[in-house]
C-alpha cells in the first residue's frame, strides 16, 4: 500500500510539474527582420525594403543607414508602428551594406546591396561591304546563296548578356544554369525585347537586337577578316564551346579566344536571338512567324558554330542554349 502511494504522489508531481512549464508565458522573440538580406540592383535601379521590429504588436521608429554613397535609403515617412519602408536607389557600381535599427541601437539588421553595371562593354564595328552567307559551300541549304551586303558602322557587345546584368535589370533569374558569369539563356526572343526596354529606360539610350546581317559581319570579324569558318579561327576548340568540349553546359563569357575584333562566344555556348524574321536569302522578311538565332550552342555539333549558319526559331520558344548579345544605336 505505501509503495502504491509513493508512485501517486510522483504521478501527481509530475503532473504538476507539467502544467506549470505549459502554463508559462512564450519566449518573445525580439529583433529587426527584413524583407530582404540580399538585393541586386542595376546603376539607377530603386527597390523597396521593408522593416518590421518583433514582436510585431511593438512600436519602435527605425533608422536606415548605409555604409557606402552608391546607394542610397531613404525611409517612407508614411510609415507607422511596428513597419518601416525605405526606398533604395543605386547611385553607382559597388556593394553596400544597409542597417536598419531601433532608435536606441539595440536591434538591427542588415541588407547588402550589390549594383551592378547592366549595360554591356561595346566594340565598334566599321561599317562596310561583305559576303553574306555560305561561302565554302559547306553550309545547309538555307545559308544559300551567298550575296553581298553593305552596313554602316555600329557598336556591339563585347559579351552576350550575362545573368548577372539581367537578374539587375528583371529581378529574376530563368536560366537554366545559374551563375553571374555564365549567359542569360531560356530567353525568348520577347523577353529579349522586354529586358532591351527596361534598359532603355534605365539608360536613356537605344540598345536593340542585332539584323541578321549586322551579326554575321561582327562573327566574321568586320573590316579586319580573315575568312575564319568560326568566329575568329578556322579551330572550333579555340574560340567555341560546344557538343565535343562542353560538358553540356554553358560556360563562363569570355573564356574563349575572341575574334578579329575582340568579340567573344560568337561561335558556341549559346544561340544568339536576331532582330529579323526568318526567311529566304538575300532579303529579309517584313513578317513571318519564326525569328533567326545564330552562333550554335554548346549541345551542337559543330557545323552549327560557323559564322554563316542560320537557324529559324519559334520567337516564343525557351531553350537552355538560346541567349542574346546587343547592339548600339
Amino acid at each position: 500500500m505505501k509503495r502504491t502511494k509513493f508512485f501517486y504522489c510522483l504521478l501527481v508531481s509530475a503532473l504538476l510539474t507539467a502544467l506549470s512549464i505549459s502554463c508559462k508565458e512564450p519566449v518573445a522573440i525580439t529583433g529587426v527582420k527584413l524583407d530582404k538580406t540580399e538585393l541586386l540592383l542595376p546603376i539607377k535601379g530603386t527597390a523597396t525594403l521593408t522593416a518590421n521590429v518583433l514582436p510585431y504588436s511593438a512600436t519602435d521608429k527605425m533608422t536606415w543607414t548605409t555604409n557606402n554613397d552608391n546607394v542610397v535609403a531613404v525611409e517612407n515617412k508614411n510609415t507607422e508602428g511596428s513597419v518601416s519602408r525605405s526606398v533604395l536607389t543605386a547611385k553607382s557600381a559597388g556593394t553596400a551594406i544597409i542597417t536598419v535599427s531601433t532608435k536606441d541601437g539595440k536591434q538591427s539588421t542588415t541588407c547588402t546591396v550589390t549594383v551592378v553595371n547592366p549595360e554591356p562593354e561595346l566594340i565598334s564595328v566599321e561599317g562596310g561591304t561583305f559576303t553574306m552567307g555560305d561561302t565554302d559551300g559547306l553550309g545547309f541549304p538555307h545559308d544559300f546563296p551567298p550575296h553581298q551586303v553593305t552596313l554602316s558602322s555600329y557598336k556591339i557587345a563585347k559579351y552576350t548578356v550575362t545573368q548577372q546584368q539581367w537578374e539587375a535589370v528583371m529581378g529574376t533569374n530563368p536560366s537554366h544554369f545559374q551563375g553571374n558569369d555564365l549567359p542569360a539563356e531560356s530567353i525568348t526572343w520577347y523577353q529579349a525585347q522586354e529586358f532591351i526596354t527596361k534598359l532603355n529606360e534605365l539608360t536613356g539610350k537605344s540598345y536593340r537586337l542585332p539584323t541578321e546581317a549586322e551579326w554575321e559581319y561582327a562573327a566574321r570579324g568586320g573590316n579586319k577578316s580573315k575568312g575564319y569558318k568560326y568566329s575568329g579561327s578556322d579551330d572550333v576548340d579555340a574560340v567555341a564551346w560546344y557538343r565535343t568540349n562542353s560538358g553540356t553546359v554553358t560556360h563562363p563569357v569570355g573564356k574563349k579566344a575572341p575574334n578579329e575584333l575582340g568579340i567573344y562566344d560568337m561561335s558556341g555556348n549559346v544561340f544568339e536571338w536576331c532582330s529579323d524574321w526568318y526567311g529566304d536569302y538575300p532579303t529579309p522578311p517584313e513578317t513571318g512567324t519564326r525569328r533567326v538565332s545564330r552562333g550554335g550552342g554548346y549541345l551542337d555539333y559543330e557545323m552549327f558554330s560557323r559564322v554563316y549558319t542560320r537557324i529559324s526559331t519559334a520567337p516564343g520558344s525557351v531553350y537552355y542554349d538560346t541567349g542574346f548579345r546587343l547592339v548600339h544605336p
